[in-house]
């Protein structure tokens, strides 16, 4: 059995507005045994093209490679744009070592409703994935329930947006009541290419321009967000 340990801490700063919400990172980067093309930073799966999709609706001409270099361009980017990443996995157990999120077992998951209370600049939560099993919405799910709190809907249309409160608590902060709102980003791994495929929009667009593919529908979706 191989103990995945989620390899980074969160990365969020006082005035961090959004929040990227995943699960965990490949175990290679547990383990350090990045391929060529990887960051160690949050998201530096070159598989994975999170930051091949920011880079390229801000045309930030990034490194992909084990630099240090990579890594700053990418934390540099996020504190300009008053965004942080959360996963909300803290750990996991898995039988067969790969990436897959519905392998993993015994899982751990971090506090993330204690880490919007710390940084209440925080407005917006972005999952990478949406309410499948051992996804970062599903496990969100899970987690808030601890605290009694439930997701409203918003927008039912891909990427669906939902909302909760987090009430006010009484002691020597003070703080009202806060809305969050949360945005189920389509994934950025190949395996949700099936699920794009099928989404009316992306059908139109295909018509439209032939050229179109998976990979231009999720910057036109993340552009909004990012």
């Amino acid at each position: 059995m191989f103990f995945h340990k989620h390899p980074y801490k969160p990365f969020i700063q006082k005035n961090t507005t959004k929040l990227i919400v995943g699960t965990l990172p490949p175990p290679r980067f547990s383990t350090g045994e990045l391929l060529e093309k990887d960051v160690n930073f949050c998201y530096g799966s070159y598989y994975n093209s999170l930051w091949l999709f920011i880079d390229k609706i801000h045309n930030l001409n990034l490194r992909y490679d084990n630099s240090e270099e990579a890594i700053e361009e990418r934390k540099q980017f996020l504190i300009k744009q008053k965004i942080g990443v959360c996963d909300i996995v803290d750990s996991a157990e898995r039988e067969k070592i790969d990436a897959s999120d519905l392998g993993m077992k015994n899982i751990k998951l971090r506090d993330v409703i204690d880490y919007l209370k710390q940084y209440p600049n925080i407005d917006t939560l972005l999952f990478t994935g949406g309410n499948s099993k051992n996804g970062p919405e599903y496990f969100f799910r899970r987690h808030i329930k601890d605290y009694n709190i439930k997701l409203e809907l918003v927008n039912n249309e891909v990427p669906r947006i939902h909302q909760f409160i987090i009430p006010s608590e009484v002691g020597e902060s003070v703080q009202p009541n806060r809305t969050i709102k949360t945005v189920s980003l389509t994934s950025g791994s190949g395996a949700a290419n099936i699920s794009i495929s099928r989404i009316p929009l992306y059908k139109q667009l295909k018509a439209k321009n032939p050229k179109f593919n998976t990979f231009d529908f999720r910057v036109l979706q993340y552009r909004e967000f990012f």
